[in-house]
């Protein structure tokens, strides 16, 4: 972590098309700064600029030049410049590198969140997993089931859950279920999962119960070796789809299973 006191601003001077290995050098640089732990990175764009060939690039509109000159500043120890100094030289290309002195009087610090701050999932050890095999026409009081599941999964405080929409499977029915482009039938494989504590799942089950009345509810053992923050609590997105960085692996058999 980057402390108060003396400290190297670097900055690196490109352009938005310059490349390495393919991808952009302005990206690769930012991934590299990030994944080695440097304190803060910051790209900028530039409107208007020229470099070593000469040529004036602006912003206009029809100006449709990826030549715009991009720069990437960082603030580190001088130790860890010089650790990175190596690899940035490689990525910058053609481009400049820039190392100016500097002075932290206050430097920032990630916000703090105890235990009980809202958002905060936490599961260690044993849990329970849940998995719901439906289809995507089922409904449940006027409402698509698996929207009505998520909202009722939220409602009784469910540490988290995923909704995956399957390309293609069978059920008990035996009829094909197939993701086709332009296919209007909304006949799709629909899983639901989620992990809680089993105290909290088998609280759960009466209501599933209910409100599945055709297809196959899956409960699982496993063992939680990470938890996950959520700093705000997700949405349904339009089709109702809840986007959670919580994964559950591999689906199982039944209803609807996507093959």
């Amino acid at each position: 972590m980057l402390q108060a006191g003396k400290a190297l601003k670097v900055s690196i001077h490109t352009s938005e098309g310059a490349t390495c290995h393919g991808v952009a050098a302005h990206a690769m640089i930012l991934d590299f700064l990030f994944y080695r732990g440097v304190a803060g990175a910051t790209v900028t764009k530039g409107i208007a600029g020229f470099g070593a060939d000469g040529q004036m690039h602006t912003s206009r509109t029809v100006d449709l030049s990826d030549r715009l000159p991009l720069k990437i500043e960082f603030i580190e120890s001088r130790e860890k410049v010089q650790e990175l100094m190596g690899k940035l030289e490689e990525l910058a290309g053609a481009g400049m590198i820039e190392v100016q002195e500097t002075t932290v009087a206050k430097p920032a610090h990630a916000a703090k969140q105890t235990a009980a701050s809202p958002g905060r999932v936490k599961i260690e050890g044993k849990a329970r997993m849940m998995r719901i095999y439906i289809g995507e026409a089922n409904r449940w009081r006027d409402k698509p089931l698996y929207l009505a599941l998520v909202e009722a999964m939220r409602a009784n405080d469910i540490a988290g859950v995923t909704v995956y929409r399957g390309i293609l499977g069978y059920g008990t029915g035996r009829r094909l279920h197939k993701d086709r482009p332009l296919h209007l039938a909304h006949d799709s494989s629909i899983l639901l999962s989620a992990i809680d504590a089993e105290e909290k799942i088998a609280a759960f089950l009466p209501l599933v119960e209910q409100m599945v009345e055709d297809g196959l509810v899956v409960l699982s053992n496993v063992d939680v070796i990470q938890y996950a923050h959520q700093a705000a609590a997700a949405e349904p997105d339009e089709a109702g789809m809840l986007k959670m960085k919580q994964e559950a692996h591999g689906p199982e058999g039944g209803k609807n299973n996507p093959v």
